[in-house]
């Protein structure tokens, strides 16, 4: 049985190639240009009868590349729509070759019209149904993002990161490249070094229980990952000890140092940070980290830990030494880590003490852990313990008659 497939110059496919290659040929001249025109319509005319669709694609996007510069940035998109749409034609294998073949092409000048370029693999994506086609554009998407520096039309859609990955449904390596490539482009954007270290640091939780051989893949990025957090004056809790990524630093003859610096920002006080600093100042200078900055930071470290451990309340004078400041500091010093909002407390001017109602932890392990379990119980207990005082009260008022008590027998 034969089937018909009208292929007239109406068709958008058709027009795309008329339309692109007239303009590519047109520097040629009419007796050159015209039996080129002729020719390569007839090809797309060929491929759409048998259903070619990614030769077709193939054809269209050679001569589209060529005009790129030439027509208006509506004309391209309604040039690309209509390559992209071939897509739409297609299911699985074929689907993900058109998507590869269409995306590649887009990126290949990513400093000619990235935003243009951006928005129409956009489109591709839209227009695809595999989760490996969307996946494999949306990559691109990021490299182009990147690489053409305009990040920003692709960051809102971090936002649906969650959403795509349940879509997408990507192995682990996958997984790795998406988080590694998305900690890039919002470095890249110098936004908020929250939202970078947050993917750098889903990109390291990845190797968890890999072995040392492909662990040691991540050593660059782990390091990566304490500078960050060590640099970052508004970030003072992380996971990273828990890390095995992480924890391969604590034996690198090469990354030791920097491990030890980690340690010392999650788990130890200022006096701890001075010495380090005194003994490698020149390895903190080659990873671009300012001193006093450093010391800003461990000073409110330090005196969240001073809440955590002394009983709810902290002498002035404690303070003082700890954080190494003057008499006349310590209520600046205090404020600093109610505004960062790492403790709730009030000063007792009079008595010269800090009472401390809340801290926030620097790492949240076994012992944190315990200590949340314990306070749980603790507020269990209160809570039942007012809850039975409620209801024995309530007993005893309504078994009391009204009067009675008054009357003597």
């Amino acid at each position: 049985m034969t089937t018909v497939v009208p292929t007239s110059e109406d068709d958008p496919a058709l027009a795309v190639v008329r339309f692109t290659s007239e303009l590519a040929w047109a520097d040629a001249g009419p007796e050159v240009a015209e039996p080129q025109v002729t020719r390569l319509c007839m090809e797309a005319q060929q491929c759409i009868v048998m259903g070619r669709w990614l030769d077709l694609a193939s054809l269209m996007l050679t001569s589209a590349d060529l005009v790129f510069s030439k027509v208006s940035d509506k004309d391209l998109e309604c040039i690309f729509t209509v390559i992209c749409n071939l897509a739409s034609k297609l299911e699985n294998l074929d689907e993900f070759e058109v998507a590869k073949l269409v995306s590649t092409k887009i990126t290949q000048q990513p400093n000619d019209k990235p935003a243009l370029r951006l928005k129409i693999l956009f489109n591709l994506y839209n227009l695809l149904g595999g989760p490996d086609s969307r996946f494999f554009v949306y990559m691109q998407a990021l490299n182009l993002a990147l690489n053409g520096k305009v990040v920003d039309h692709i960051i809102p859609s971090f936002k649906k990161i969650d959403f795509f990955l349940k879509e997408w449904n990507i192995g682990v390596k996958d997984q790795r490249n998406l988080f590694l490539t998305i900690a890039n482009v919002l470095k890249e954007s110098k936004s908020s070094g929250k939202d970078s270290f947050k993917f750098l640091t889903k990109y390291l939780a990845t190797f968890s229980g890999e072995d040392s051989y492909i662990t040691s893949e991540a050593k660059e990025e782990a390091v990566r990952s304490v500078i960050e957090f060590v640099k970052a004056l508004d970030m003072f809790q992380c996971d990273l000890l828990d890390i095995p990524a992480v924890a391969q630093l604590e034996k690198d003859s090469k990354y030791a140092l920097v491990y030890q610096l980690l340690k010392i920002f999650l788990t130890q006080k200022l006096d701890a940070y001075l010495e380090f600093q005194a003994a490698n100042s020149t390895l903190m200078k080659s990873y671009g980290l300012v001193h006093e900055d450093c010391i800003t930071k461990m000073r409110l470290i330090s005196l969240v830990d001073l809440g955590l451990n002394e009983s709810g309340q902290i002498p002035y004078a404690l303070i003082k030494d700890t954080l190494r400041i003057n008499d006349d500091e310590v209520e600046l010093w205090v404020v600093k880590a109610i505004t960062a909002k790492l403790m709730d407390c009030k000063m007792d001017q009079m008595n010269q003490v800090v009472i401390v109602s809340r801290c926030s932890e620097h790492i949240f392990g076994p012992h944190q852990w315990l200590s949340l379990r314990s306070k749980l119980a603790t507020w269990r207990g209160n809570v039942a313990s007012l809850i039975s005082t409620i209801q024995a009260n309530k007993v005893i008022e309504e078994g009391i008659p009204a009067g009675q008590g008054t009357t003597i027998r």
